[in-house]
């Protein structure tokens, strides 16, 4: 069997391990160009020890952006800053995918050009799901998500192209790669899901029809940087943003993945919430792992609460070729080594996880500093 310490060919790309950097937002792009700064750069430079770094999500446009301080890649500008992160990445040894994102109705107005409504598949909105936005003074704040407007026909092909360009801008930065996040609830989700998509258009209706949005993005991705340098997240069964349930559930992301198994896509990134801390009522059927991973017939990678020894075990078990981990790699730059060492963890600060600045963000010991090894750094209670 494989280690999660083997090296792994993904396409073109040699990975060290096979373990990625999981997306996660962490808010630092505090400035008015809205692009990554040099503390990001060593964030990244810093966790470069991961097989793949998969960034936090990049909003593809400005109508795109879903949370507070997130950077971008459609401006000049940001695509330069983009350039300096990936270049320190590369100089320690790094592969590096930029997340590509669409929030959807899981953004709120504070984030829209002229402060007009968020857009979705539907004009349902959220009841209960929270966003970093901005408050009525302009201050950071966590507030209910917005009511959305249905986007028309017509606007839907607008943002393929957005994110056709994003990955060419991020090809262009030097980043190795894109991930599409389709997952978690933002806008490809809202498409995809057959309870939320109540469309009468080709975007909505039947599953062939709600999976188009998905795929149409895919492909001009790949005619943009090649399918090899792109890959997709997924989160079937996911409830995050207030995704409901919907009758053919397994069908669609079944028929899903055999199309873009046709594609020769980098992997799938499949993200499973039955293991986040709040995952009540979410629920995997048995096997659908191993059965998605048959359909889609490419590289699978798995996240969602994994470490060294769960997994181990989902390699083993057949249900993924690449393990995704978050936390851990926030408090722990050298998270891999750590693992194959079994040196005690650092435990993150969740206060610092959005905020700006260096705390909590780039000032985690490192094992490797004789002054920290390992007695001075503490066990983490969860993942």
């Amino acid at each position: 069997m494989p280690s999660l310490f083997d090296p792994y060919d993904l396409g073109p790309l040699h990975l060290k391990n096979r373990v990625v950097m999981a997306p996660m937002e962490r808010s630092r792009a505090r400035n008015r160009d809205w692009a990554p700064d040099a503390d990001t750069a060593r964030y990244f430079s810093q966790r470069a020890g991961a097989g793949l770094i998969v960034t936090g999500s990049i909003a593809i446009s400005p109508w795109a952006r879903t949370w507070a301080f997130e950077p971008g890649l459609y401006t000049p500008t940001q695509i330069e800053a983009w350039r300096h992160v990936v270049s320190e990445v590369h100089d320690h040894g790094g592969v590096i995918f930029g997340q590509l994102r669409h929030g959807g109705r899981a953004s709120h107005v504070s984030h829209q050009p002229d402060g007009q409504a968020t857009v979705s598949s539907t004009d349902k909105g959220a009841t209960k799901a929270i966003v970093m936005a901005f408050d009525e003074h302009g201050l950071p704040a966590v507030l209910v998500q917005g009511r959305p407007r249905a986007l028309r026909t017509e606007e839907v092909p607008k943002i393929v192209g957005e994110f056709a360009q994003a990955a060419r801008n991020a090809r262009e930065a030097g980043l190795d790669g894109v991930e599409i996040h389709g997952a978690n609830g933002y806008l490809h989700d809202q498409f995809i899901n057959g309870a939320l998509n109540t469309r009468g258009d080709r975007y909505g209706g039947s599953l062939e029809n709600r999976i188009r949005f998905t795929l149409e993005t895919v492909d001009a991705v790949a005619e943009a940087i090649g399918a090899a340098r792109m890959g997709i997240r997924l989160s079937p069964f996911g409830r995050y943003n207030e995704m409901p349930p919907f009758a053919d559930e397994a069908e669609t992301y079944l028929t899903l993945a055999a199309e873009l198994g046709k594609r020769n896509i980098a992997y799938v990134h499949f993200s499973d919430q039955t293991r986040w801390e709040d995952a009540d009522g979410v629920s995997i059927p048995e096997n659908f792992l191993r059965t998605f991973r048959s359909a889609f017939r490419g590289p699978v990678i798995l996240a969602g609460g994994y470490l060294k020894e769960t997994g181990q075990a989902a390699i083993d078990r057949g249900e993924a070729d690449l393990i995704g981990i978050g936390k851990p790699f926030l408090a722990n730059p050298d998270l891999v080594e750590r693992l194959r060492n079994d040196w005690p963890l650092n435990a993150w600060d969740s206060k610092t996880f959005y905020t700006g600045g260096p705390a909590g963000y780039i000032d985690y010991p490192a094992c490797a500093d004789e002054s920290v090894r390992p007695q001075a750094v503490l066990e983490n209670d969860g993942v």
